[in-house]
């Protein structure tokens, strides 16, 4: 039996999904060709790789839904009980995070964590038991992944679904 290595059957459809919890910011795409959104939200700078595709992100007010793959060895579930030192957030290198927060929604390989702002979080395999109102530690590995929910000034959201025209 083989796993599945997919997370998402299209960028259209992950954004839909998850757009209940995008993050608000401001956003600034970077020079033409870059494949790198620069995203502020939550008080952090974070670099994206564009998931929505060339000239669909426009600069200034955005949502996106901030995706990262979790670095199982370096996450643990601590409990509904420890939220005292409450959530963290903090850049690794150019495009990964370390972090603590609660998670708001749990299934087997996708938990939305709320650390200073929300994040789709995954692993390919089965993440560690955990349900909403348990507080985790994790780190992701590079680069983060954004899904721009509904870029600013456009009537255009991938979030929504497209006609099919039928």
């Amino acid at each position: 039996m083989t796993q599945d290595r997919t997370l998402e059957t299209s960028e259209a459809e992950f954004a839909h999904r998850y757009a209940a919890y995008a993050a608000e910011g401001e956003l600034y795409p970077q020079t033409e060709g870059s494949p790198l959104l620069e995203f502020l939200s939550g008080g952090r700078v974070l670099y994206l790789f564009d998931r929505c595709g060339p000239y669909a992100a426009r600069p200034g007010p955005a949502r996106v839904v901030v995706h990262g793959l979790l670095d199982l060895s370096e996450t643990e579930v601590l409990g509904p009980d420890a939220g005292d030192a409450g959530e963290s957030l903090t850049v690794q290198g150019v495009s990964a995070v370390t972090g603590r927060g609660q998670i708001v929604q749990a299934s087997r390989r996708v938990w939305v964590v709320q650390a200073r702002l929300p994040l789709v979080l995954a692993d390919f395999g089965p993440l560690p038991s955990a349900q909403p109102g348990d507080w985790v530690a994790f780190r992701t590995l590079p680069p983060l992944h954004g899904f721009v929910v509904k870029p600013a000034g456009s009537g255009f959201s991938p979030a929504q679904p497209l006609s099919s025209g039928t």
